[in-house]
Protein backbone atom coordinates (compact mmCIF):
# COMPACT_ATOMS: atom_id res chain seq x y z
CA UNK A 1 0.00 0.00 0.00
CA UNK A 2 1.44 3.39 -1.04
CA UNK A 3 1.94 6.40 1.17
CA UNK A 4 -0.99 8.28 -0.33
CA UNK A 5 -3.37 5.46 -1.31
CA UNK A 6 -5.91 6.69 1.25
CA UNK A 7 -6.17 9.96 -0.69
CA UNK A 8 -7.32 8.40 -3.98
CA UNK A 9 -10.69 9.81 -4.93
CA UNK A 10 -12.73 7.34 -7.04
CA UNK A 11 -14.11 9.86 -9.54
CA UNK A 12 -15.37 7.45 -12.21
CA UNK A 13 -17.40 5.42 -9.73
CA UNK A 14 -19.25 8.45 -8.31
CA UNK A 15 -22.89 8.88 -9.19
CA UNK A 16 -24.46 12.25 -9.93
CA UNK A 17 -25.00 14.29 -6.80
CA UNK A 18 -23.04 15.36 -3.77
CA UNK A 19 -20.53 13.11 -2.00
CA UNK A 20 -18.46 13.77 1.13
CA UNK A 21 -15.09 12.39 2.14
CA UNK A 22 -13.15 12.96 5.37
CA UNK A 23 -9.39 12.95 5.76
CA UNK A 24 -7.07 13.44 8.71
CA UNK A 25 -3.59 14.91 8.22
CA UNK A 26 -1.01 14.19 10.89
CA UNK A 27 2.74 14.25 11.42
CA UNK A 28 3.25 11.21 9.17
CA UNK A 29 1.45 12.88 6.25
CA UNK A 30 3.89 15.80 6.30
CA UNK A 31 6.86 13.46 6.80
CA UNK A 32 5.74 11.53 3.69
CA UNK A 33 5.61 14.85 1.84
CA UNK A 34 9.19 15.47 3.04
CA UNK A 35 8.21 18.69 4.80
CA UNK A 36 10.56 19.47 7.68
CA UNK A 37 8.86 22.71 8.76
CA UNK A 38 5.70 21.02 10.06
CA UNK A 39 6.76 19.11 13.18
CA UNK A 40 3.30 17.80 14.00
CA UNK A 41 -0.25 18.24 12.75
CA UNK A 42 -3.82 17.59 13.71
CA UNK A 43 -5.86 18.65 10.71
CA UNK A 44 -9.29 17.51 9.60
CA UNK A 45 -10.40 17.87 6.01
CA UNK A 46 -13.93 17.60 4.69
CA UNK A 47 -13.99 17.14 0.92
CA UNK A 48 -17.32 17.65 -0.81
CA UNK A 49 -17.62 16.52 -4.43
CA UNK A 50 -20.57 17.78 -6.43
CA UNK A 51 -20.85 15.78 -9.67
CA UNK A 52 -23.33 16.95 -12.31
CA UNK A 53 -22.44 14.47 -15.06
CA UNK A 54 -19.89 16.70 -16.77
CA UNK A 55 -17.60 18.16 -14.13
CA UNK A 56 -16.69 17.49 -10.53
CA UNK A 57 -16.74 20.51 -8.21
CA UNK A 58 -14.37 19.79 -5.33
CA UNK A 59 -14.54 21.83 -2.12
CA UNK A 60 -11.95 21.23 0.59
CA UNK A 61 -12.68 22.62 4.07
CA UNK A 62 -9.53 22.39 6.16
CA UNK A 63 -9.30 23.07 9.90
CA UNK A 64 -6.93 22.14 12.68
CA UNK A 65 -3.47 22.99 13.90
CA UNK A 66 0.15 22.49 12.89
CA UNK A 67 3.19 22.60 15.13
CA UNK A 68 6.11 24.68 13.83
CA UNK A 69 9.27 26.22 15.26
CA UNK A 70 9.12 29.92 16.07
CA UNK A 71 11.57 31.83 13.86
CA UNK A 72 12.44 34.12 16.79
CA UNK A 73 12.92 31.89 19.81
CA UNK A 74 12.90 28.36 18.34
CA UNK A 75 10.18 27.22 20.77
CA UNK A 76 7.16 25.26 19.60
CA UNK A 77 4.55 27.36 17.87
CA UNK A 78 0.99 26.09 17.51
CA UNK A 79 -0.43 27.59 14.31
CA UNK A 80 -4.18 27.27 13.68
CA UNK A 81 -5.24 26.35 10.14
CA UNK A 82 -8.68 27.27 8.89
CA UNK A 83 -9.03 27.51 5.12
CA UNK A 84 -11.08 26.49 2.13
CA UNK A 85 -10.06 25.47 -1.40
CA UNK A 86 -12.26 24.92 -4.44
CA UNK A 87 -11.38 23.43 -7.82
CA UNK A 88 -13.30 21.98 -10.75
CA UNK A 89 -12.13 18.71 -12.28
CA UNK A 90 -13.12 17.31 -15.65
CA UNK A 91 -11.99 14.53 -17.94
CA UNK A 92 -10.18 15.36 -21.17
CA UNK A 93 -7.52 14.09 -23.55
CA UNK A 94 -4.45 14.94 -21.44
CA UNK A 95 -3.48 16.17 -18.01
CA UNK A 96 -3.76 19.98 -17.88
CA UNK A 97 -3.36 22.08 -14.74
CA UNK A 98 -2.73 25.46 -16.40
CA UNK A 99 -5.71 27.04 -14.63
CA UNK A 100 -6.03 27.68 -10.89
CA UNK A 101 -9.71 26.81 -10.98
CA UNK A 102 -9.88 23.92 -13.48
CA UNK A 103 -7.96 20.65 -13.56
CA UNK A 104 -8.26 18.41 -16.60
CA UNK A 105 -7.24 14.78 -16.17
CA UNK A 106 -6.90 12.01 -18.79
CA UNK A 107 -10.02 9.96 -19.48
CA UNK A 108 -8.02 6.83 -18.64
CA UNK A 109 -7.65 7.84 -14.95
CA UNK A 110 -10.21 6.22 -12.66
CA UNK A 111 -8.93 7.99 -9.57
CA UNK A 112 -7.69 11.44 -8.57
CA UNK A 113 -5.12 11.50 -5.79
CA UNK A 114 -5.89 14.60 -3.72
CA UNK A 115 -2.90 14.29 -1.34
CA UNK A 116 -0.90 17.03 -3.06
CA UNK A 117 -3.92 19.34 -3.24
CA UNK A 118 -4.39 18.91 0.51
CA UNK A 119 -0.71 19.48 1.18
CA UNK A 120 -0.58 22.65 -0.93
CA UNK A 121 -3.76 23.97 0.68
CA UNK A 122 -2.35 23.57 4.20
CA UNK A 123 1.14 24.86 3.41
CA UNK A 124 -0.24 27.95 1.67
CA UNK A 125 -2.35 28.70 4.76
CA UNK A 126 0.79 28.90 6.93
CA UNK A 127 2.27 32.43 7.13
CA UNK A 128 5.79 32.93 5.79
CA UNK A 129 7.00 34.17 9.18
CA UNK A 130 6.45 31.62 11.94
CA UNK A 131 6.50 33.80 15.04
CA UNK A 132 4.76 34.00 18.38
CA UNK A 133 2.70 37.13 19.07
CA UNK A 134 4.75 39.96 20.57
CA UNK A 135 5.80 39.25 24.13
CA UNK A 136 5.09 35.50 23.91
CA UNK A 137 8.54 34.34 22.77
CA UNK A 138 10.91 32.54 25.11
CA UNK A 139 12.42 35.29 27.29
CA UNK A 140 15.74 33.50 27.76
CA UNK A 141 16.25 33.24 24.00
CA UNK A 142 15.22 36.89 23.58
CA UNK A 143 17.86 37.89 26.15
CA UNK A 144 20.54 35.91 24.30
CA UNK A 145 19.57 37.56 21.01
CA UNK A 146 19.79 41.01 22.59
CA UNK A 147 23.20 40.18 24.01
CA UNK A 148 24.58 39.20 20.60
CA UNK A 149 22.94 41.87 18.53
CA UNK A 150 25.79 44.36 18.80
CA UNK A 151 27.53 42.69 15.85
CA UNK A 152 24.39 42.29 13.75
CA UNK A 153 24.39 44.22 10.48
CA UNK A 154 21.32 42.54 8.98
CA UNK A 155 18.37 45.01 8.65
CA UNK A 156 15.85 42.18 9.21
CA UNK A 157 17.69 41.17 12.38
CA UNK A 158 17.74 44.80 13.57
CA UNK A 159 13.98 45.13 12.99
CA UNK A 160 13.34 41.84 14.78
CA UNK A 161 15.48 42.84 17.76
CA UNK A 162 13.76 46.23 17.98
CA UNK A 163 10.43 44.38 18.14
CA UNK A 164 11.78 42.25 20.99
CA UNK A 165 12.98 45.36 22.81
CA UNK A 166 9.59 47.01 22.37
CA UNK A 167 7.74 43.94 23.61
CA UNK A 168 9.94 43.51 26.67
CA UNK A 169 10.32 47.18 27.63
CA UNK A 170 8.01 48.48 30.33
CA UNK A 171 5.90 51.49 29.46
CA UNK A 172 8.10 54.52 30.09
CA UNK A 173 6.73 57.25 32.30
CA UNK A 174 6.94 60.74 30.88
CA UNK A 175 7.82 63.95 32.67
CA UNK A 176 4.57 65.87 33.39
CA UNK A 177 6.27 69.12 32.36
CA UNK A 178 6.80 67.76 28.83
CA UNK A 179 3.21 66.47 28.74
CA UNK A 180 2.00 70.02 29.48
CA UNK A 181 4.16 71.42 26.65
CA UNK A 182 2.81 68.80 24.22
CA UNK A 183 -0.68 69.98 25.01
CA UNK A 184 0.22 73.55 24.01
CA UNK A 185 0.93 72.50 20.43
CA UNK A 186 -2.49 70.95 19.95
CA UNK A 187 -4.25 74.06 21.36
CA UNK A 188 -2.41 76.30 18.87
CA UNK A 189 -3.72 74.24 15.93
CA UNK A 190 -7.33 74.75 16.98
Amino acid sequence: MGKFTAFKLPLKSLTKGTHSFDYHLDKQFFANMENTDVRDADINVRLTVDYNGDVYALTFVVSGEVLLLCDRCLDDLHMPIDTRYEITVKYGDDYNDDSDTLLEIPDSDNFLNVAYMLYDTVVLAIPIKHVHPMGKCNRQMSAILKKHRAGASDPDADEFLEEIDAADAPAAETDPRWDALKGLGSEAEE
